[in-house]
C-alpha cells in the first residue's frame, strides 16, 4: 500500500507525517472505525510497506493529534474518523531517529577533534555531570539538563564554534512535541541506567585520550539510546 521513498516533492513532507497520512486515510475511508483496535506494530508496518521505527513515529504523532491512542498493554485504538485533524503545515518536531542518526554522524566527528583538545577543566565538568546524573537517576528523575551538559561540553572542546552550536541544536531537538513524547513513553529509569554507563565508557575513553575508542562508544551510546526509543513496548 506504501512505501518508504519519496519524491523531492513529497520531502517537503516528514516521512512519518507520510505514513500519519495513510493511517490517517485508512480510518476516513472507514477501513477503522472509532473504537477499533489497530493491528500491531509489526503487521501494519508490513501492510503499509513501511519501516517499524517510522510506523512508531507515525502512531506517536497520529496520538499527539487526538487520532488514536497507545494503551500500555492494550494496543492501538482509534478514537475519531481522522476527518478532523491539524494543517498539513503543522509541525510537531523533526523525526526522532533522523535526529538521532544526525547526532552520531555530527557527535561521532566532533569527539575525534576534542579529544586532543580536553583540558582538565572539561574532564572535570565531565565527570562531575556523569556524578549529577548518577545522583538524579537515584532520585527516580530524568537528569536532562546533565545530559545535554555532557554532550555539548564535549563539543564545546572540538574547537569549532559552529559544530559546538549544532551539537546544542540537535540535541535540543529532543524539546519538540514528538520526541517530548518519545521520551515520556520510552526513557525509564531503566534506560537512563544504561545511558548513564554508557557516559561513563566516553568519559573513560577522553581521559585515556583515545580518539578511536570515544568515537566508538559516542556511536554505541546514541545508537543504544535510538534503539531505547524505538524497540521498547509503550509504557
Amino acid at each position: 500500500m506504501g512505501h518508504e521513498s519519496t519524491s523531492p516533492r513529497t520531502n517537503e513532507r516528514r516521512l512519518y507525517q507520510q505514513v500519519a497520512d495513510q493511517i490517517r486515510i485508512l480510518i476516513q475511508d472507514g477501513a477503522f472505525a472509532p473504537g477499533d483496535r489497530l493491528p500491531a506494530e509489526r503487521e501494519l508496518a508490513q501492510q503499509l510497506g513501511v519501516s517499524r521505527p517510522s510506523l512508531r513515529e507515525a502512531l506517536i504523532a497520529l496520538e499527539i493529534e487526538g487520532t488514536i491512542e497507545i494503551r500500555m498493554g492494550s494496543g492501538l485504538y482509534v478514537l475519531t474518523s481522522g476527518e478532523t485533524r491539524p494543517p498539513r503545515a503543522a509541525v510537531i518536531g523533526d523525526s526522532p531517529v533522523e535526529l538521532m542518526q544526525a547526532r552520531a554522524v555530527i557527535e561521532g566527528a566532533v569527539i575525534v577533534l576534542a579529544v586532543p583538545r580536553m583540558t582538565e577543566g572539561a574532564v572535570s565538568i565531565l565527570r562531575r555531570t556523569v556524578d549529577g546524573m548518577r545522583e538524579t537517576i537515584a532520585q527516580g528523575s530524568k537528569p536532562l539538563d546533565h545530559d545535554r551538559l555532557f554532550h555539548t561540553t564535549i563539543a564545546a572542546q572540538s574547537g569549532n564554534s559552529v559544530l559546538a552550536r549544532i551539537v546544542g541544536e540537535l540535541f535540543d531537538g529532543r524539546h519538540s512535541p514528538i520526541s517530548t513524547e518519545f521520551r515520556n513513553r520510552f526513557e525509564t529509569v531503566t534506560a537512563w541506567t544504561l545511558a548513564l554507563a554508557e557516559h561513563e565508557a566516553i568519559l573513560s575513553a577522553l581521559e585515556v585520550g583515545d580518539p578511536l575508542l570515544a568515537q566508538a562508544l559516542m556511536h554505541v551510546h546514541l545508537d543504544q539510546s535510538k534503539r531505547r526509543w524505538l524497540e521498547s513496548d509503550p509504557r
